[in-house]
């Protein structure tokens, strides 16, 4: 059976990713740094007939995310889908002039570290299926800088070139790398941006393995 690992998975987007990936056959490791909201988040899910497995993991911490990727795999198979989608935390959503060299190494921590972190946790696996897809999904800083979220706008920059740079090796190996980028509040009012909109879009990127970028409301690029 096929994986998906949800790095970041909460009640949002993360729980309806898991819904939308469960609807096609896949087993699902839920990852995130809270073990309450993590068993929170399975029980409902469980509720309404969605089996998850769990993994305690702050993407901070490079030991324990990757030790929670490999038990994932170990107890569920290759992990084929990869979803990095943690929210950013507030300590970096700071403005320009009031952002330090600590809170962009937390940012980078965050944003950079992680998903590279993660990515060579289930490269392996994907290799050994012969197929993959990693997605990693981020805000509107990541492709116009805001002065307001410094921290976001310079570490989600540094995430974008890094799967750029994946797309391009890994495509030949069969592993898809995307990247979809969320302008809007998730869950705020605007159909474009609920959570079951931006799910089915992350469904179709894994099996339509088109561009790299996607931006939500504007044509693919």
């Amino acid at each position: 059976m096929s994986v998906i690992a949800i790095i970041g998975a909460g009640p949002g987007l993360g729980a309806a990713t898991a819904r939308r990936f469960a609807r096609e056959g896949f087993s699902l490791a839920l990852i995130s740094r809270s073990p309450e909201k993590l068993s929170s988040l399975r029980e409902d899910l469980a509720a309404e007939g969605v089996r998850t497995s769990g993994y305690a993991a702050d993407v901070q911490d490079a030991a324990a995310l990757g030790a929670a990727l490999q038990a994932a795999a170990s107890e569920l198979g290759p992990i084929e889908v990869l979803q990095y989608s943690p929210v950013p935390r507030k300590e970096f959503l700071r403005p320009v002039l009031e952002t330090s060299a600590d809170d962009l190494a937390a940012a980078a921590a965050f944003s950079i570290i992680g998903p590279v972190t993660a990515v060579q946790a289930v490269l392996p696996g994907m290799e050994e299926l012969g197929r993959g897809t990693i997605l990693l999904v981020n805000g509107s800083s990541a492709a116009r800088p805001n002065g307001n979220v410094a921290g976001t706008s310079i570490a989600f920059a540094g995430e974008s070139a890094y799967g750029t740079m994946l797309h391009d090796a890994l495509a030949p190996r069969n592993i898809h790398v995307a990247q979809l980028i969320i302008p809007g509040a998730i869950g705020g009012g605007d159909p474009l941006y609920a959570p079951e909109a931006l799910a089915d879009r992350l469904w179709a990127i894994h099996t339509d393995r088109g561009p790299f970028r996607t931006t939500v409301g504007e044509p693919s690029a």
